[in-house]
């Protein structure tokens, strides 16, 4: 079946107010005839109330790039869920690699982020990837299938087919190095077939993101493989040009 292709820009930390307005007008300029895919933008907090503001009304998306597991409380510098859904976002990333290596996101705390996320009515974009020394000790999948298992194996059936799963392995994420189409594929046909296992239908009709420098000189053959139905965009999403060449030559 073909899936409806998503293209996710995340600023990181990256982007005054005033720069990530201009950042996102620009970009709403050149993306806005596009209707064949989902778009989606993640801006650092302190920008995204003004970030949604500028696209309402538009075919363009806003994420959170975390959030915390409890809704409220004495927690000093997080951010919940419904915090980011009053400011206007409708989807959130966890477990992505710079939180689990900098931030010591965990395996529990993932589930916990994840269950969070549904609670409060947003659209997890849940992240996996392995590290170089674990693509080396042929681990990958194993790591995988942990990642996976952690973030999926507590959601109801209802809401595993509400999440997006994006594949970064580590080791190409601002490196340059990008993982050949047959490495991306590879993994992304495992991630499908580890979540059949959980369910079928729901396996063929989750969206598969590759993420790891992607560019637009690489987006339309590594999203011409099989299971991969969309990019997490990392570097490439900071400048509008870039990021649209991306979303106008996926196709080739």
């Amino acid at each position: 079946m073909k899936r409806r292709q998503l293209i996710a820009g995340n600023w990181k930390l990256n982007g005054t107010i005033k720069e990530a307005t201009e950042l996102v007008r620009e970009t709403r300029r050149l993306l806005a005839q596009v209707r064949d895919c989902d778009l989606v933008v993640a801006p650092p907090y302190t920008a995204l109330h003004a970030v949604a503001h500028q696209l309402e009304d538009s075919n363009i998306e806003v994420a959170g790039q975390d959030l915390y597991w409890e809704d409220k409380g004495a927690f000093t510098g997080a951010v919940s869920g419904p915090l980011l859904k009053e400011l206007g976002c409708k989807w959130v990333l966890i477990g992505h690699s710079e939180r689990r290596q900098l931030f010591g996101e965990t395996l529990e705390s993932s589930a916990l982020r994840m269950k969070a996320a549904l609670r409060a009515g947003l659209l997890p974009i849940f992240c996996v990837g392995e590290t170089l020394g674990e693509r080396q000790a042929n681990k990958t999948l194993d790591v995988i299938a942990a990642q996976l298992d952690a973030g999926l194996n507590s959601v109801s059936k209802e809401d595993l087919a509400k999440v997006v799963v994006a594949y970064e392995p580590v080791w190409a994420i601002g490196t340059g190095v990008v993982a050949t189409p047959a490495q991306a594929q590879e993994v992304h046909a495992y991630i499908r077939e580890r979540v059949r296992s959980k369910d079928s239908g729901i396996a063929q009709t989750m969206r598969l993101l590759y993420g790891g420098s992607v560019k637009a000189d690489n987006a339309a053959e590594l999203l011409h493989q099989a299971d991969i139905d969309g990019a997490l965009v990392g570097g490439a999403s900071l400048k509008a040009d870039s990021f649209a060449g991306i979303v106008k030559g996926r196709q080739g």
